[in-house]
């Protein structure tokens, strides 16, 4: 049985060597706007990427290209030059949605795959037919495609690569073919910019145009009015099916724009998934536990397994993002010799240590710290803060820039956290997760 891939997304070169250090096979990213994520595709720059896919295949991984926008006529020289540039770097695979780019890749790039991206919505094995014909090696299927039609497409078509999404935000209209944002704000979903209206609270008038009266529908309570906010997809309960069905390749994380926390621990419990599934043990509450401690939407196991009509549950009504159970502390650097405060954090705080996949550490006390083994975890007292420079602190805050050495030398890229109750109260904040979406209004021309 061919093992099934696990791709995670890569914002920037620190993530990209996050994800392969939490477990990833695979990453996607990518420069530039003609990529679906402007913000991650400027964390990026031509140097940047072309080290990302230099050091994923030094330790034999993969890295795909997005090149999913949608090009305006005025585009069209600009996306030959970029797929130009981007063939120069040797990529494993170009994402691509849109028919014409995959010809246009075909002619300037042949030697590179040619993933169909989630943007063109295939659903059946006639448009996968399609795409094969036109020759594309894998299809990112549509959000919305049940399992069913993943064996259907795979019977008619063996020999394509299928990958599915099994984790991240989800969108309100069909796999991103939204118009709220640029109707609010001028920012294009299909070309990189979407502001993510679909997050907001609204209020909702109802209008009478005969009399002209107007009234307020008051929001009922414990209900909130984010009527169109989808909660995140997570189907590490369903891993075993998915797998079993032996249709799937690739299993897809999304996130280019999520913090570097998020695509370790995702990436680690998805990894573990697959890894457990294998070997015949397979536990879905251990995976979930991690994944809850990341920010979310509130969780859904969206449309894979059941139907659109059958769920009812998910959407997220009261609030737009609410916090894990836990917060991240700091973040060991690529060396693993110092640490970056990610929160605030002081002399005789007590953290836990995770570490990146396959990767140990021992018990130590010095003056800098005690590292202690406890419950089945690693945890860090610390004893001393003191930077490189020789700066001492009682404590340190979130954004400092200053390295703090640690009692002993971590694996590369080794997260320190707190639980989410301890990490408000140290910040003087209520406890309860769920918080308001800060809007930023347009600036209206």
């Amino acid at each position: 049985m061919k093992r099934v891939e696990l791709l995670a997304p890569a914002g920037n070169l620190e993530k990209l060597k996050i994800a392969f250090s939490y477990g990833a096979d695979a990453v996607y990213g990518g420069t530039s706007t003609f990529s679906l994520r402007i913000r991650s595709g400027k964390e990026f720059d031509m140097e940047s990427f072309a080290q990302g896919i230099e050091y994923a295949h030094s330790i034999g991984k993969k890295v795909y290209v997005t090149i999913n926008g949608f090009p305006f006529n005025s585009q069209l020289n600009l996306y030959k030059n970029h797929i130009a540039k981007m063939r120069e770097l040797n990529p494993d695979a170009f994402i691509i949605s849109s028919p014409g780019v995959i010809r246009l890749s075909k002619e300037v790039a042949p030697d590179i795959p040619i993933h169909l991206s989630t943007q063109a919505n295939v659903m059946n094995a006639m448009d996968a037919a399609v795409y094969w014909d036109m020759g594309v090696s894998r299809i990112i299927a549509a959000r919305e495609i049940s399992l069913k039609d993943c064996e259907a497409i795979k019977k008619e078509l063996p020999e394509l690569e299928l990958e599915i999404f099994v984790h991240g935000s989800m969108c309100f209209a069909y796999s991103g073919r939204c118009l709220i944002s640029a109707l609010q704000t001028g920012r294009v979903p299909n070309r990189g910019s979407c502001a993510n209206d679909c997050r907001f609270p609204y209020e909702i008038y109802a209008h009478n145009p005969e009399s002209g009266t107007t009234f307020k529908l008051e929001e009922e309570s414990e209900v909130g009015t984010y009527i169109m906010n989808a909660k995140d997809m997570n189907l590490a309960n369903h891993i075993d099916e998915i797998l079993s069905s032996g249709v799937i390749d690739s299993l897809k994380i999304e996130g280019r724009t999520k913090s570097p926390y998020y695509v370790a621990v995702v990436t680690r419990a998805y990894k573990e998934a697959i890894d457990d599934w294998y070997n015949g043990r397979f536990d879905a509450s251990k995976y979930q536990k991690e994944l809850h401690t990341t920010q979310n939407r509130g969780f859904t196991d969206a449309y894979l397994i059941n139907r659109p009509f059958e769920k009812n549950d998910t959407q997220s009504l009261g609030f737009t993002i609410q916090d894990g159970t836990h917060q991240v502390a700091a973040l060991i650097d690529g060396e693993g010799k110092t640490w970056r405060c990610k929160d605030k954090t002081c002399v005789g705080d007590i953290v836990e240590i995770v570490l990146p996949i396959g990767a140990t550490i021992s018990e130590c006390d010095n003056e800098y710290g005690t590292i202690f083994q406890e419950d089945g975890s690693w945890w860090l007292k610390i004893k001393k803060i003191v930077s490189t420079k020789g700066k001492k602190f009682e404590c340190i805050h979130s954004g400092d820039l200053n390295d703090i050495i640690l009692p002993q030398e971590f694996p590369p890229y080794t997260i320190l956290r707190r639980g989410i109750a301890e990490a408000k109260l140290k910040k003087g904040l209520p406890e309860n997760g769920a918080r308001p979406y800060q809007r930023v209004e347009p600036k209206i021309k």
